[in-house]
């Protein structure tokens, strides 16, 4: 059975990853931890950055070279299990 997204997406292709959370000293350091974990960056593409307008949140987005729809269904289980990611698109 093929899902929707399998039929959107041909792999490999760039994947830009978005997780949100507080605004802390590590939290972009957990968020490419986990992300860097099951894939390489696409070549290119720096890790954008994006404070909420008082500060109090972040948003890191990695962009990658993603092979399968099981490798992200993997970034995405281990984002959505840390407990400092509040979302994770």
């Amino acid at each position: 059975m093929t899902s929707e997204l399998d039929t959107l997406l041909e792999f490999p292709c760039r994947f830009p990853i978005k997780a949100m959370g507080r605004n802390g000293d590590d939290f972009e350091t957990v968020v490419t931890g986990i992300v860097y974990r099951h894939a390489e960056a696409y070549l290119g593409e720096a890790v954008r950055i994006q404070p909420s307008a008082e500060g109090n949140f972040i948003s890191v987005t990695v962009t990658i070279e993603a092979q399968s729809r099981k490798q992200l269904d993997r970034i995405y289980q281990d984002l959505t299990d840390c407990d400092q990611i509040l979302m994770a698109l």
